[in-house]
């Protein structure tokens, strides 16, 4: 069998010919290695690790085996397409990883210039410091208070990376952190805020606007803290299809402070880039959470920077003096482990939440205590064992009953309110349990409800999910929009740039970009999202996607109440699965025992490496 009778898609034919022009006497296992590693991009997985896939079967429904790993790590040393750190050459071999070069640079960079960020440290008036977090986060009872810890650090350093899941008090916590900063600082500082999506974007800046009001500080620090939220894509300057950015290390963000807010879901290159485009002394506030998935596309970073998080001795003890607050000792082991804080108290769930203890087993690997909770009679949590689509598909349409209700009176906000009360999210988009089979049915029968003709695309109470970026119009990829009856016909109408309940814009259904029905989404869709009430359905047979992440970050999208339609053997197999993107950060990153700390690298002033290949 040769490689031509492999089952490769366009993407790794047409990489593997231009790799054949460039060297016609590249031999097949080497040829093969970087086809894999392009395969691995498309998987999320920034490199190929040999070690684990050597000798190895990659495609079940082939007979062909992969070479075993001296034999490959040998053809790949004597070819001219590989290269070692440093070197110009498409791929990359770093240790037992390889890599496609840009990738290889991506994460190389990103780690000499997160060490170089670390080690910088601000001035600080500690006595003013100590009167703004005594006054900002006198409210928190908890003992310790990462909140009140997670903002010592972020003031204290250029890097500031805080996790903490649904209803930890992220956004409380970057509010009252900036103001400290303010207080510090003056209120000249230039603050940015972004995220990944436009959707996030909003939710930060409405969140941003409504905690500030409250604060403890005087209305000067009010009104220099930023109500306003971009995406990173805006904030970077993106250039269509071109990996290249308007802001870099030669022309850097005008900013002092950057805070970006759903960072797990932020892809190694567009990480590498932002933190590249970000003056050497400005502060970065990533804030995520580490258990959620990942971003769709390679690399999996901010759960890869909370990896080895910890204080020492003398850093628990300067934060206790600090913050008043007793910290664990545990030492860290990543060279940034100090500047990682997890935020651990839930202000949305309570105690004897369901959800919140759904989501702790499932974060644990708890199988069996995951099912034996399920089965307990909990107000917030439900679950079908054995369900049918028939009987899904009519459950669905009971659930958005109250929507459609307020869709007829065509008022956008209350439209929006019932709409985000109830949600159908999904693993995957294929099959009866999937977005589309489900979208498709459930729509029929609306349609049958509502007596709209099956062949009308257009009703009021359709449901839409944007899946292209369209500048012009100002709708991105991932925004929700309402199908409603105007005055002047049918309009979608889409939240508007500043949130939920501050406006709407109508478009006409033709001037939509590309888009899809919206009933049910993918769970990797409504990150960032909240609804009172999720149905999470669960495909019937064995699928990579069902894993931990994937299971919690579906959960936790419910503020109120979660109803899980899977296979008991599904949602083991989901609990057990935990995802791991093959990738070095975490290990560039990491300190051997008894290492301490090493001094960094100069932060690198260009970019050219990162336009190779």
């Amino acid at each position: 069998m040769t490689l031509a009778d492999l089952p490769f898609g366009p993407l790794e034919r047409a990489f593997l010919a231009s790799l054949q022009r460039l060297d016609p006497q590249a031999g097949e296992s080497v040829l093969l290695a970087a086809v894999l590693c392009c395969e691995a991009l498309g998987r999320g997985d920034v490199c190929l690790p040999l070690a684990r896939v050597a000798g190895t079967r990659p495609w079940p429904e082939v007979d062909y085996d992969l070479p075993p790993l001296p034999a490959w790590r040998d053809a790949l040393d004597a070819s001219a397409l590989v290269g070692r750190p440093g070197d110009y050459a498409p791929l990359i071999l770093d240790g037992e990883r390889l890599y496609l070069a840009r990738y290889q640079a991506y994460e190389t960079q990103l780690a000499e210039r997160l060490l170089a960020r670390a080690a910088l440290a601000p001035t600080v008036d500690e006595a003013r410091l100590q009167d703004s977090l005594a006054r900002l986060f006198d409210f928190n009872r908890q003992r310790p208070d990462w909140q009140r810890l997670a903002a010592a650090q972020a003031v204290r350093r250029n890097l500031a990376v805080i996790s903490g899941g649904p209803g930890t008090g992220k956004t409380t916590t970057v509010v009252r952190l900036l103001a400290a900063l303010l207080e510090q600082g003056g209120p000249s500082l230039a603050i940015g805020l972004a995220a990944p999506t436009g959707k996030a974007a909003a939710r930060m800046a409405e969140a941003i606007r409504q905690a500030k009001a409250g604060l403890p500080v005087d209305d000067a620090i009010k009104a220099a803290l930023p109500d306003e939220a971009r995406t990173l894509h805006r904030l970077l300057g993106s250039r269509g299809d071109s990996p290249r950015v308007r802001h870099d290390a030669d022309n850097p963000l005008p900013l002092d402070v950057l805070v970006v807010d759903e960072a797990s879901m932020v892809d190694l290159a567009l990480m590498a880039k932002l933190v590249a485009a970000l003056p050497p002394r400005a502060r970065l506030i990533l804030l995520g959470d580490k258990d959620q998935l990942a971003a769709v596309e390679a690399g999996a970073v901010f759960a890869e920077l909370c990896e080895g998080r910890g204080f020492d001795a003398r850093a628990a003890a300067e934060l206790e003096r600090l913050t008043g607050q007793a910290v664990p000792v545990e030492p860290p082991r990543s060279r940034l482990g100090e500047a990682v804080v997890l935020l651990t108290h839930s202000h949305r769930f309570a105690g004897d939440s369901g959800i919140g203890e759904l989501a702790r087993r499932i974060n644990a690997g708890d199988a069996a205590g995951t099912l034996a909770l399920l089965r307990e009679a909990r107000s917030d949590l439900a679950w079908n064992p054995e369900p049918a689509a028939s009987a899904l598909v009519e459950r669905l349409e009971q659930g958005y009953l109250p929507y459609l209700q307020a869709a007829r009176a065509g008022e956008p906000t209350a439209a929006f309110e019932a709409f985000n009360g109830f949600r159908a999210l999904t693993a995957q988009r294929e099959g009866a349990f999937g977005v589309n089979g489900l979208n498709e049915a459930l729509e029929m029968r609306l349609k049958r409800r509502l007596g709209v003709p099956a062949r009308e695309r257009w009703y009021p109470g359709r449901a839409v999910m944007v899946r292209q970026n369209d500048y012009a119009l100002g709708l991105f990829n991932g925004d929700v929009g309402l199908c409603l009856q105007t005055p002047q016909g049918l309009r979608v109408f889409f939240e508007s740039d500043e949130g939920a309940g501050q406006g709407h814009r109508g478009f006409a259904p033709a001037r939509l970009p590309s888009h899809d029905s919206a009933f049910a989404m993918t769970v990797h869709k409504s990150q960032g999202s909240e609804f009172a009430e999720v149905l999470l359905a669960l495909p019937e047979q064995p699928s990579p996607l069902l894993t931990r992440a994937l299971f919690y970050t579906g959960i936790t999208r419910a503020k109120r109440k979660v109803e899980i339609w899977a296979l008991p053997a599904r949602l083991a197999e989901a609990v057990e699965t935990r995802a791991e993107r093959a990738a070095g950060l975490a290990a560039r990153l990491a300190l051997e025992p008894g290492q301490l700390p090493a001094s960094p690298p100069p932060v690198p002033t260009r970019d050219d490496q990162l336009s190779l290949f």
